[in-house]
């Protein structure tokens, strides 16, 4: 394997992601109206597959050796994270997007063996893009970012989301209503890698939920490279990379992450 030039790598993210967005707000009105069900209450729309097929184009073209892990690509969700892999998610918020609402992301991440090098997550109806490369911060439309400094729970405001399967809820109903009264207030937006850049940032204090690789890869090195703190309300098990375990994470501002993590360890028993 040639050695990595991770500058390239963390350009093609950024320009990967900045096409692809381009793109899906360029036709925002014919696709909100092009959708299919891929679940009993998941959607994927076209612009989804547009914007992959966009991404995929973008990084074969300047790396055909290297593979793809993408949320819209069935058949590559039980995958071997080994060597050089980008993790992508073509649109992070496709409910959002299909309603004209704009808090929706695009998020692209490169890792070697498992771990994330280089990232980008952009919100093109927002004009908003963070990006990170491992050792090197984290940035937001280009400027240093760091998150909030909250020293108590009733001063903070974490985000949230909820599974498309609804069926067991019951402990994150519980956990809902903890955060409802030990903390500030809530939000839930829809779009967990734009959550969780905030949390890099300081527009949230915190983010929790059970979700996938394509939406902690990118994001996540943003949060971690910005100095935020990350744990996991149950215990890790296999032998997923860390980088990419995604049920129950919590990222937080490090001044109330411990405060936080023993309040929501104690209803997921």
């Amino acid at each position: 394997m040639p050695m990595l030039d991770i500058a390239k790598i963390s350009a093609i993210a950024e320009s990967a992601a900045r096409k692809a967005g381009h793109a899906v707000v360029s036709e925002w009105m014919a696709y909100r109206s092009d959708i299919r069900s891929k679940g009993r209450t998941d959607i994927v729309s076209a612009a989804d597959i547009l914007s992959e097929r966009i991404i995929s184009s973008c990084i074969l073209g300047e790396f055909p050796a290297h593979r793809i892990l993408s949320e819209e690509d069935s058949s590559s969700h039980a995958y071997d994270y080994s060597g050089p892999l980008w993790i992508i998610d073509p649109i992070d918020g496709t409910a959002n997007y299909v309603r004209g609402h704009p808090y929706f992301g695009i998020s692209v991440a490169f890792a070697m063996d498992g771990k994330v090098l280089a990232s980008c997550v952009h919100a093109p109806a927002l004009d908003e893009t963070f990006r990170a490369v491992r050792g090197e911060g984290a940035t937001f439309n280009g400027t240093r970012i760091e998150p909030s400094s909250p020293t108590d729970l009733l001063r903070s405001v974490v985000s949230t989301g909820f599974p498309h399967d609804k069926t067991s809820v019951g402990s994150l109903s519980q956990r809902v209503d903890l955060l409802l009264r030990n903390c500030q207030d809530i939000r839930r937006s829809a779009s967990p890698v734009l959550d969780i850049c905030y949390v890099g940032m300081g527009r949230l204090d915190a983010h929790t939920e059970s979700l996938f690789p394509w939406d902690v890869a990118a994001a996540g090195l943003v949060a971690m490279e910005a100095g935020a703190a990350r744990s996991h309300l149950t215990s890790v098990e296999g032998d997923k990379p860390l980088d990419l375990l995604s049920d129950n994470v919590l990222f937080s501002a490090p001044g109330i992450h411990q405060q936080l993590l023993s309040l929501l360890r104690s209803v997921q028993n």
